[in-house]
């Protein structure tokens, strides 16, 4: 993951998984609080089918972390994912942690990535 783009009311984060630069994570700025969207695209830069899911925080959170609740994008979708809950956490100078649980299932997902360790600047995610 790189912080790719960053102005005042959006970030841009691709998430690169080997070749694969499909994966962009945009958080942005919305008058109640904030906004996690995955924007998933082909190699050819088109968005892939399944796009822009995510969702707003519903509390304030803190400066290091942000809890996101799926919206009615995601549920109609990706309908087993309208329980979906993202975190993001910042850990300064340590690390950079995405999450993901599903209310009501086992489902969890955890990527935590070390940010004592810059990489060079990697390509550009598809699309951009």
């Amino acid at each position: 993951m790189h912080v790719r783009e960053c102005d005042a009311t959006t970030v841009r984060v691709p998430f690169h998984v080997g070749e694969d630069r499909s994966r962009t994570w945009v958080i942005s700025r919305t008058d109640d609080g904030m906004r996690l969207k995955h924007d998933h695209r082909h190699e050819d830069g088109t968005e892939d089918e399944v796009t822009q899911y995510g969702g707003d925080t519903a509390t304030p959170g803190s400066r290091s972390r942000q809890v996101f609740a799926a919206d009615e994008h995601t549920a109609s979708i990706v309908p087993e994912s309208a329980s979906n809950l993202w975190t993001l956490e910042i850990r300064a100078g340590r690390s950079f942690v995405y999450a993901l649980r599903r209310e009501g299932s086992n489902r969890r997902v955890r990527f935590e990535f070390d940010l004592t360790r810059p990489i060079d600047e990697p390509p550009a995610p598809w699309g951009s």
